[in-house]
């Protein structure tokens, strides 16, 4: 639901998830919950509003095209002003003709924003530039008129076009931070070769495309969309997804994502996943919504902005009147101007929502999607993860091993397993299908099924009641813990062992996380034993073993009320309720939809390795922010009183204030280079 922002016709919405991704909406990085329908300033800071959807045909950035011809006609016009000034000629009236475009004419937008930001009561730095260059301006216009020679109109367009300059600057800096977003965009070819159904080949434009058709890819092209290969074998490029540069191999069955490249092979693929349902698409949109999201760390600057400028102004007042009684007008003047240009705070405002949006962006290239800025700041105070063992540390492929009941008996349970979502299900499955699969034989009629979340499934089979599950489903029966125990028509019929192999990945992730003094805890529904086998060869020490789906937000409960900033991360349905518990969610992007809906970071590659590279993204990111909230308040506080007490130029203040702005711009830049 959207509200009018007060005093303006911009539109105020309670958080930007609450708002539709309009291809004709823009928003404030400052204040992301300004939306409007144009392009223009924003109500609240004044800024420039930028597209809240970032596309590759994105229309010419009209504001930075109108400040940049300000700027030029002004620094022509000012550029004699200055000549005059330093020649000490003095001829009035060509410096009022000089001057009056650059103020009135150039500097018009910032006089607008500056009333605006009086009617709204949303002071900000317009407030102060039409407060300094307006007094100079209306003081010299007054005393040309009198026959004095104690002119500001140097000092006025000089500001003007200084001001200029900055906005100029800052807008092209802005551009860049939606670089990753764009760079993501330009992944996705403009058409596919589409496989029609009377034999022949058709290049076919993306938006045609739909779930269903076979698509052919060749070696160096892209694949188009998400889907699954139904022939051929190749080796796909997935590090625009991932982050990683080693091809992976990819045979028929084998699922493949929109943009990645194929760089051996061709293949037929079938598309599954279309338009706005790629995972291409959803990285983007996660992105956009990210960067768009505020900080904790922002509330900081909030409070000081919203007395900053009001003290600001009271400062020069009082500027102004101790140097009028014991200086002159002059000095009055020149120093009360100087105090209000040096005090501007957009550098203060930019500090943190151009940090964030660089830094989601490098995340979402590296294969780390964060789902808002209070995430990713959250995760550099993590001193504790917990980890689900299936899927996470261990690849969620279980395999079985070993069984002590009969091919009929298989048979009876891998038809019982069918209607079990458990990764144990599939596995044995798989060996009923191998070993007894005969052509055109009906799978076991079965019925009456019921699913003990963390114990096991029962039903009937045949006529046969058939259940299957951990020791902890039979205990009055007294079976022995540590494996998949099968009982029939109440009886029991003998084992099933399964394993499940160690991700390659997860040794050297544990290892990284400890040098980061992140203390690991594996939480899994296997029995003790298993858990604990598992954890020795990880070197885990943390080890929540039989633990119930249910029972999961419980472990991360305690950790917390034990004073542990903890993060957990997890791939099953039954992990969301822990996700959303956590401090920060991490969901594995191979896991489900509910563990990604519930999670604050989702790493695409489904690799612990990423939580490392998450936490020094964050920890960068947090560096970042307070380099520019040190730079900006130090900036000010000594500012402010050197231009107080004389010794600051209103030009140089000016260059000083452009200056502080940019940096901040660029200082977050600088996170484009983080290793990930």
């Amino acid at each position: 639901m959207t509200t009018t922002h007060d005093c303006c016709s911009h539109k105020s919405v309670p958080s930007p998830a609450a708002v539709g991704d309009g291809p004709g909406e823009y928003t404030c990085p400052m204040h992301p919950e300004v939306i409007s329908d144009k392009p223009g300033p924003c109500p609240i800071c004044g800024m420039a509003l930028e597209p809240r959807v970032v596309t590759l045909d994105e229309k010419p950035n009209e504001e930075l095209i109108d400040m940049q011809r300000r700027f030029v006609i002004s620094a022509i016009l000012t550029a004699p002003l200055l000549v005059m000034a330093m020649s000490g000629f003095m001829l009035p009236w060509i410096e009022l003709v000089l001057a009056t475009p650059v103020v009135l004419w150039g500097g018009a937008p910032f006089f607008a924003r500056g009333w605006r930001s009086v009617v709204t009561r949303n002071l900000n730095m317009f407030t102060l530039i039409a407060l300094g260059t307006g007094a100079s301006f209306a003081y010299s216009v007054a005393a040309i008129l009198l026959g004095r020679h104690d002119l500001y109109f140097e000092p006025a367009a000089v500001i003007t076009t200084l001001v200029l300059l900055g906005q100029v600057l800052e807008l092209r800096a802005r551009e860049k931070t939606s670089g990753a977003i764009k760079a993501l965009l330009g992944l996705t070819p403009k058409t596919a070769r589409v496989l029609m159904d009377d034999g022949m080949e058709h290049d076919m434009p993306i938006a045609q495309i739909h779930a269903g058709m076979r698509i052919r890819v060749r070696p160096g092209e892209r694949v188009a969309v998400d889907g699954a290969v139904i022939d051929g074998h190749c080796s796909i490029d997935e590090s625009m997804i991932t982050g990683e540069p080693m091809p992976v191999e990819k045979n028929a069955g084998d699922k493949v994502t929109g943009g990645t490249v194929l760089t051996t092979g061709s293949i037929v693929m079938r598309a599954e996943r279309v338009g706005a349902d790629t995972l291409l698409s959803q990285i983007v949109k996660m992105v956009a919504d990210a960067q768009r999201s505020r900080a904790p760390i922002q509330r900081l600057a909030d409070v000081i902005s919203a007395w900053f400028v009001p003290a600001v102004i009271v400062v020069a007042l009082i500027t102004f009147i101790v140097w009028f009684f014991i200086g002159s007008f002059n000095a009055a003047l020149t120093n009360a101007v100087a105090v209000l240009i040096i005090a501007c705070p957009c550098a203060l405002g930019l500090a943190t929502p151009m940090s964030v949006m660089v830094a989601t962006g490098k995340g979402a290239t590296a294969g780390i999607l964060i789902r808002n800025a209070e995430a990713l700041e959250t995760l550099a105070k993590i001193d504790t993860l917990v980890v689900d063992k299936t899927g996470t540390l261990t690849e969620g492929k279980p395999k079985v091993v070993e069984r002590t009941i009969s091919d009929e008996q298989l048979r009876l349970v891998a038809a019982l397993e069918r209607a079990s979502e458990h990764p144990l299900a599939d596995a044995i499955i798989h060996v009923a299908q191998t070993l007894l699969s005969v052509p055109g034989s009906a799978p076991p009629a079965v019925k009456d099924v019921r699913t003990l979340p963390g114990l096991g499934v029962s039903g009937i089979v045949d006529g046969h009641h058939v259940a299957v599950g951990n020791a902890r489903m039979f205990e009055g029966m007294h079976l022995a813990p540590g494996a998949i125990h099968v009982v029939i028509d109440y009886k029991p019929a003998g084992t099933i062992t399964v394993e499940d192999p160690i991700k390659q990945s997860t040794p050297r992730a544990i290892e990284e996380l400890r040098a980061r003094g992140i203390e690991v805890t594996m939480l899994t529904g296997d029995a003790r034993a298993n858990a604990e086998r598992v954890a020795k060869s990880l070197g885990i020490t943390n080890v929540e073993a039989d633990v119930l789906p249910a029972e999961k937000e419980n472990v991360v409960r305690r950790l917390q009320s034990e004073g542990h900033r903890v993060a957990m991360a997890g791939d099953g349905v039954n992990d969301a309720p822990a996700l959303s518990r956590a401090d920060v969610g991490i969901a594995m992007g191979t896991g489900t939809d509910i563990a990604i809906e519930s999670a604050g970071v989702t790493l695409v590659r489904g690799d612990l390795r990423g939580i490392a590279r998450a936490r020094s993204l964050s920890e960068a990111m947090m560096r970042n922010i307070r380099q520019n909230l040190f730079f900006a308040f130090v900036y000010n506080v000594i500012g402010i009183p050197i231009a107080a007490f004389a010794f600051l130029n209103p030009m140089i203040a000016s260059a000083a204030m452009t200056l502080s702005s940019v940096t901040v711009i660029g200082n977050a830049l600088r996170l484009r280079r983080v290793s990930s």
